[in-house]
């Protein structure tokens, strides 16, 4: 993707989220934009970097391990994210890589990277995903187990910075948002991911603090 077209696309993202956020009464920098460069080539990702764009997530750790040194020793100030499914046996690469976790999901990848992250010395933020759709085939912590997986990983030590959801396809999102926010809230956390490229702007407005934002900044994946 030539420089230009990134610098295109991420303008219109941007403007899109500061959009939805005057429209809630929010500070646009309130807001986290994630560029999801899962399955991207580092090609396709250089541009954006060069465009101004600095947050990134993966899904997977041996992916991420396989292009970011390379494009980190150009950019050193890039903040990578976790947004995929975490096996527990990868814990200690994913807390040596990454800046944030999205997927914490289940009391045994609380144990898993409460050690890495002691061994580490090093605490990436973390938000526990919730399955706000109660979808078998979906990760994510069943809703009514969510209290004590936050009270294990607040008892580990984990950063815990909020709540993660995807909701289900097809369906209206804004009735999940809305539910994730009303959760965040009663257990008093504020970090809200959520929203991805087809209804971002509806998370922004119902409160998401961070954005995962893929085909609108690189186009269609093939």
């Amino acid at each position: 993707m030539p420089i230009d077209e990134a610098s295109q696309r991420l303008a219109d993202v941007r403007a899109r989220i500061a959009r939805s956020a005057k429209i809630a009464g929010r500070k646009p920098d309130s807001i986290t934009l994630i560029a999801i460069s899962k399955t991207q080539e580092a090609e396709a990702i250089a541009p954006l970097i060069a465009a101004g764009q600095r947050v990134f997530g993966e899904n997977r750790v041996q992916e991420a391990e396989a292009k970011w040194p390379k494009l980190r020793e150009t950019t050193p100030d890039i903040a990578l994210h976790l947004v995929g499914q975490l096996q527990s046996n990868k814990a200690e690469d994913a807390v040596a890589l990454f800046d944030a976790i999205h997927s914490v999901d289940r009391p045994s990848l609380v144990g898993a990277l409460a050690k890495a992250m002691d061994k580490a010395g090093k605490r990436p933020a973390c938000f526990l995903q919730v399955n706000i759709g109660d979808e078998e085939q979906k990760g994510g912590c069943p809703v009514l187990e969510l209290p004590a997986l936050l009270k294990e990983a607040q008892a580990a030590d984990l950063p815990v910075q909020g709540l993660m959801c995807v909701p289900p396809l097809e369906l209206e999102p804004a009735p999940y948002f809305a539910l994730l926010a009303k959760i965040a809230r009663d257990h008093g956390l504020e970090g809200l991911s959520m929203g991805m490229s087809g209804d971002f702007e509806t998370a922004v407005t119902i409160g998401a603090t961070h954005v995962r934002v893929g085909t609108a900044l690189f186009g269609a994946r093939a």
